[in-house]
């Protein structure tokens, strides 16, 4: 008789040793270092960006996390870390582009909202994100990829208005994480602020 086939593997094995399954995955296979590491080696944009380095999903993190903090300067630090981790999930399954996610639907949504609801309870934030939230980090996601999208993605300002609406004025301190960071910076840079917000 046949054995069955074996299930296909469903997990990832980070540098840290951990193995992280997508389908079930356990707070306690998730360490801040392979999500900083991993997110620094992602490219937005699939690499379509000027400057001498690709613009990592580490730092737009960062950048996003600039701009709520200045939409919203009454956010604590626990808030203001969810921002910063609100595409954490890409370390595992990479940074698809929007219209590729609207081609797979669905099934990218579920695995990437059960790797966040893991993240977060790994640091003692809450699995689901309070709507206001959600809502706000939108936002400040919205006219990240505006400016990313104008600044360094080659995109018309008439064309970015189009798919991401106008973004408000920003501080210079903002504007600054534009400027793409090497990989080992920006992963530095991650873990940095991570620290900053109280994460552990």
């Amino acid at each position: 008789m046949a054995k069955p086939p074996a299930s296909p593997r469903a997990w990832q094995r980070m540098l840290s040793g951990r193995r992280l399954d997508l389908l079930d995955p356990s707070p306690l296979d998730i360490e801040i270092d392979d999500i900083a590491h991993g997110l620094a080696r992602v490219a937005r944009w699939n690499g379509q960006t000027q400057g001498a380095h690709s613009f990592s999903v580490a730092q737009h993190c960062l950048l996003v996390e600039a701009i709520a903090g200045h939409l919203n300067p009454d956010w604590s630090d626990a808030w203001r870390l969810m921002a910063l981790l609100h595409d954490a999930p890409e370390y595992v399954i990479g940074d698809m582009i929007s219209p590729f996610k609207v081609v797979m639907g669905d099934a990218y949504k579920s695995v990437e909202l059960r790797l966040l609801a893991a993240i977060h309870l790994r640091f003692s934030l809450p699995a689901e994100p309070p709507a206001l939230l959600k809502r706000k980090t939108k936002d400040a996601d919205k006219i990240a990829a505006f400016l990313e999208a104008t600044e360094l993605a080659g995109f018309e300002r008439a064309e970015a208005l189009k798919f991401f609406g106008r973004p408000q004025p920003l501080p210079r301190t903002v504007m600054d994480w534009l400027n793409p960071l090497s990989t080992e910076a920006a992963q530095e840079r991650f873990i940095g602020r991570f620290v900053e917000l109280g994460g552990r």
